[in-house]
């Protein structure tokens, strides 16, 4: 394959294995191009530690980082917790969401840098390709993308750790430790290793944001959140920015064993996937939206909201953050939650969530209304007529069976059971 001419690359750098060896690879296939590497701080921790020197002693000219953590939080994944997107029924799209971002502002890194391309790490078996170039494409596609994982010799990680291992640069995975992870504030996903195969049970040490349910203790706790809007504002009544309300919910849902997904989902290529997720707070929030809006929602709004809520999230698992559809799914979204305040109390015990209460002051529930006693709103001998009508289609088509057959459906004669005279 014929390479393209590039000057300057900036390129989507974690430090992990698949990333650590791209920056000499680039210098090595494209004419010594200089590479910026570029990290957006999602809340990884440690694992931003000593990120500066290890790109520049890889052949970086420079490393980027941004603290991305509150818009991320707020642009991304607040708006896909009020759609109550989940993918293919498990999956909170904790790794979906934050791709577009990252893309997003390599893009203007790019721009402010006079770079011609940009680079990741994704393999091209994967999703993660397809959200980023996606992004490139909608902000600026006359900006060069450059996947190694789809040129490149390299066709494992133990030939990447090989690769790294020939140019010195230091890793923190091995042959026995091969998962590949990505974390955030959000989650921490889980793949490869053991994991490859479906019945395989993750080995307990794998887990870094949960504690195993079995370990949890044996009382419950509980948690109060305040919404505004559809949006989590307070923990346990004290307001808090989304970056320290998601810390601490995070350590108190994980040390009760929270979060955990063990799926086999399909990718956006076609092929399965297994994937172990912790979401420890993000589970906890997404429940107690869901509480709030069953108080808050009208019958018809919450129910033609989950039909959207599919859609929404097979457009973020896909990458299509920056389309049309999803801009017009997200005001529609908006616009269900300017009913959506109040507070949620919610019982933490061993890996479950029960909700213990909920109450808002646009809530639709009344008490006086649903209780048997009550005529002025609800009248009981109106529930005849309605019963009538709702249920004239299926009285119209048992009628005509009648008519036309002697019987129903669902009803036969048993003529057996009349003696004759």
């Amino acid at each position: 394959m014929t390479k393209i001419t590039v000057n300057k690359v900036v390129l989507a750098y974690s430090g992990g294995l698949d990333t650590s060896v791209i920056v000499p690879w680039l210098k090595n296939n494209y004419d010594n191009c200089e590479v910026i590497c570029f990290t957006a701080d999602l809340g990884q921790q440690e694992e931003l530690e000593g990120l500066e020197q290890k790109a520049i002693a890889s052949g970086a000219s420079k490393l980027v980082i941004m603290d991305l953590r509150e818009e991320f939080l707020t642009d991304y994944v607040f708006p896909t917790l009020q759609a109550g997107a989940v993918y293919e029924r498990d999956y909170l799209l904790g790794t979906s969401m934050a791709r577009p971002l990252i893309a997003k502002k390599m893009v203007e890194l790019a721009a402010a840098e006079g770079a011609d391309a940009i680079s990741h790490g994704c393999t091209g078996k994967g999703n993660d390709q397809v959200r980023f170039e996606l992004t490139v494409m909608a902000l600026n596609p006359k900006l060069k993308v450059i996947a190694p994982w789809r040129e490149w010799e390299i066709r494992s990680r133990e030939d990447a750790i090989r690769y790294a291992t020939k140019f010195n640069i230091p890793l923190a995975q091995t042959e026995k430790d091969i998962y590949s992870r990505d974390r955030n504030i959000f989650h921490l996903s889980h793949e490869g290793g053991l994991l490859e195969d479906p019945w395989n049970e993750p080995d307990e040490d794998m887990y870094q944001l949960t504690i195993s349910p079995h370990k949890a203790p044996d009382e419950p706790e509980y948690v109060e959140i305040d919404f505004e809007q559809g949006n989590p504002v307070r923990l346990n009544g004290q307001a808090l920015s989304a970056v320290e309300l998601f810390t601490r919910l995070n350590n108190i849902a994980g040390a009760h064993g929270i979060g955990r997904v063990d799926i086999v989902e399909n990718r956006l290529v076609g092929m399965k996937s297994r994937g172990v997720y912790e979401t420890p707070a993000g589970t906890v929030i997404f429940r107690a939206h869901q509480a709030l809006e069953s108080i808050c929602l009208d019958k018809y709004t919450m129910h033609y909201k989950d039909f959207v809520a599919v859609k929404y999230a097979e457009l973020v698992y896909n990458g299509m953050w920056f389309m049309q559809l999803r801009q017009a799914l997200d005001a529609f979204v908006q616009a269900t939650q300017q009913r959506v305040s109040g507070t949620v109390r919610l019982k933490l015990y061993k890996g479950n969530i029960v909700v213990a209460g909920r109450k808002s002051p646009t809530s639709l529930y009344r008490e006086d209304y649903a209780s048997f006693g009550e005529e002025d709103v609800y009248n009981q001998q109106d529930a005849q007529g309605f019963i009538q009508l709702f249920g004239l289609p299926l009285k119209v088509e048992a009628l005509l069976a009648i008519d036309g057959g002697g019987e129903s459906r669902y009803h036969k004669p048993d003529y057996t059971k009349f003696k004759r005279d």
